[in-house]
């Protein structure tokens, strides 16, 4: 890898090996539990991009997640009284048709003859907050008025209306404001013209909390801005391999609805390249598109790049203006494609042509804008050997995936993640070994998603798993291991950051952290970046990192056991004050779990702590971090 961004210094491939796997390595059960730490043995600097995200049009992730739109099928890809649609006629289906003579965007438009209208429930609204929209009218014969009203009751006067006169005979945007009278998960809103002659056409029709920012959910954000990930891989995932970014771009009102190409429902294509970069700046993170290399071609792929990187006298950079944004927006992270060594995957070819298709997208790609960094396909084992043999001149960093399941007992439920980490740091070392290609060069892992996959009831829509304090268990020793393979995983994102197996969940009105996610922030925010060997008996996961001016030294402990451990702590190589500060995650039990808008069962308590040197105290199924003062 080039450039003064990615300065990654290299330690003997041997030295790390042993450093990897003696210096962390869990120790057999002792009679006493037992932590040690050499702080005279550092590792390289752990990067803060194992602190990325990842995001997907999935789901509940992106739309009902971090976008703020309220209505479902806003653009009515599915005809209003199709079991798909969650728009329902108020006098029957004869007054409600689909015309594909004269449609505002997509395939048809919603012509609803007069006296008739539509209706769409199960919209949360909170008393006293605002809510902002448009809706897009036409009408024939004299067609008018319209109302549009917010329901939050049954009585006459549970709605507030906003009445629009006559209509034009073309297209016509009025904007909407409404103020909730009521509390509720099941408010509607109403669109009917009650009498006259005629009929009318909606074009679009858009609902957000008056509070949004810039289209995405204020609760959302403010948890988000919590986690403070540095980077977000966005839009796929397997997405990507039947996406056209140019859907996505331009007046959102006029963008295609389409079917998802991988997942189910519908992609109303609001969340584009332009919104993904205004969501980046929002929470201050790097942004990493991944190129189609799927169904997409390499043309498209340099099209979408000069449209993010160009300047306004190229073609894409001149559109990129015309839509409102003068400025490159000098994008650092692609990837090119995903997960293509999968039959699932829309496109997925033999390897021996993929290699060759891999290429021509980065050639291309790099002759465009020398300065971006290229993140290659990757799946430890033939794949990722092959992709290393024929490209490595053509990708700076190599994406692996992983996902958990659920075991029964804790500690192997916990031990899933970091072995499944050591395990592709431990492929990669061995390609460093054995092939020529990779000689002089120091590409490195991009765990692009890692997590325990979803398993229980789907509560926060497709995928919408809820995660247990023992899942939090697991990634922090997720985190522990990226510290000890510090010089070979250079990356990781979190699949998916919210809702569609999320370490944030919300509901129509709440955000809140998920367990998992109160471990990623903690660590983000309070964990060393220089680690030290450390080495802890089972089932204690522990790590340790100085802070960068090594006045502090970070230990983090997990106990995936039930029982509380009273922890015997030696420390080489330095002299601590025994002050400091401890955080610990914990709750009831492992499957203790968080719900948006409800207290907490599992928290984040932080205290002052004074006397450690010799010995720790460590609670039942916790995340213990600690931040210990050095002399």
């Amino acid at each position: 890898m080039n450039g003064s961004a990615m300065v990654l210094v290299r330690v003997g491939c041997l030295g790390a090996i042993l450093w990897a796997s003696a210096a962390f390595a869990g120790e057999p059960t002792a009679r006493e539990p037992r932590i040690t730490i050499d702080a005279a043995k550092t590792g390289e600097p752990i990067s803060k991009y194992i602190y990325g995200q990842f995001i997907e049009h999935l789901g509940r992730c992106i739309y009902g997640g971090i976008w703020a739109e309220m209505l479902e099928d806003r653009k009515f890809f599915y005809p209003v009284g199709a079991k798909e649609s969650p728009w329902e006629p108020l006098a029957g289906r004869d007054g409600t048709t689909m015309d594909k003579a004269d449609s505002f965007v997509g395939d048809h438009t919603l012509r609803i003859a007069v006296p008739g209208g539509i209706v769409q429930g199960g919209l949360g609204l909170i008393k006293g907050k605002k809510y902002v929209g448009r809706i897009w009218l036409k009408g024939t014969d004299g067609a008018g008025p319209v109302e549009v009203s917010l329901i939050w009751g049954e009585g006459a006067k549970d709605r507030q209306t906003v009445r629009i006169g006559k209509l034009p005979a073309d297209y016509a945007e009025t904007p909407l404001e409404f103020t909730a009278g009521a509390t509720t998960d099941d408010g509607w809103i109403e669109i009917k013209a009650p009498s006259g002659k005629g009929a009318f056409h909606v074009g679009t029709v858009s609902l957000m909390p008056a509070d949004n920012v810039q289209g995405m959910r204020a609760d959302t954000l403010a948890v988000l801005k919590e986690l403070d990930a540095p980077v977000y891989r966005w839009p796929g995932g397997n997405f990507v391999s039947g996406y056209n970014w140019r859907d996505g771009i331009g007046d959102r009102d006029r963008r295609p609805p389409r079917k998802n190409p991988a997942w189910k429902g519908v992609e109303h294509n609001d969340f584009g390249l332009d919104e993904f970069m205004a969501f980046c700046r929002l929470l201050g993170a790097e942004p990493y598109i991944a190129v189609n290399s799927g169904l997409g071609d390499a043309q498209s792929a340099v099209e979408e790049l000069q449209y993010a990187n160009g300047g306004a006298d190229t073609p894409m950079g001149k559109l990129r203006a015309a839509n409102g944004h003068a400025e490159p927006y000098g994008v650092r992270w692609w990837g090119i494609g995903n997960e293509m060594y999968g039959n699932w995957q829309l496109g997925h070819m033999p390897l021996e042509e993929y290699t060759k298709k891999h290429n021509q997208f980065a050639e291309t790609m790099r002759a465009a804008d020398s300065s971006i960094r290229l993140v290659a396909v990757g799946n430890a084992g033939p794949w990722s050997e092959a992709m290393m043999r024929q490209c490595a001149d053509h990708m700076d960093l190599m994406s692996e995936h992983f996902y958990a399941r659920e075991k029964p007992d804790l500690a192997a439920h916990v031990r899933q993640v970091p072995d499944q980490i050591r395990r592709k740091a431990d492929a990669h070392r061995r390609y460093r070994r054995e092939l020529e290609s990779l000689k002089g060069k120091d590409i490195r892992i991009a765990m692009d998603e890692w997590n325990y996959w979803w398993y229980g009831p789907q509560l926060y829509g497709e995928y919408g798993t809820r995660y247990f304090l023992k899942d939090a268990l697991g990634i922090a020793a997720g985190i522990h291991e990226y510290a000890r393979q510090s010089d070979i995983v250079f990356m990781a994102n979190y699949a998916q950051t919210v809702n569609v197996i999320g370490c944030i969940k919300t509901t129509k009105t709440a955000a809140a952290f998920d367990t998992t996610g109160l471990v990623l922030a903690l660590y983000r925010k309070h964990f060393g970046t220089l680690p030290v060997a450390a080495t802890a008996t089972a089932p204690l996961d522990a790590a340790a990192a100085f802070s960068e001016d090594r006045k502090t030294l970070t230990l983090a402990v997990v106990n995936a056991s039930l029982e509380k451990a009273d922890v015997a702590l030696e420390v080489q190589g330095a002299q601590l004050t025994g002050a400091g500060r401890r955080w610990e995650i914990t709750g009831p039990g492992p499957d203790a779990y968080n719900e948006p808008g409800k207290p907490p069962s599992v928290t984040v308590s932080e205290s002052a702590v004074r006397g450690i040197t010799d010995r720790i105290s460590v609670a039942p199924a916790s995340v213990t971090l600690l931040a210990l003062e050095v002399k």
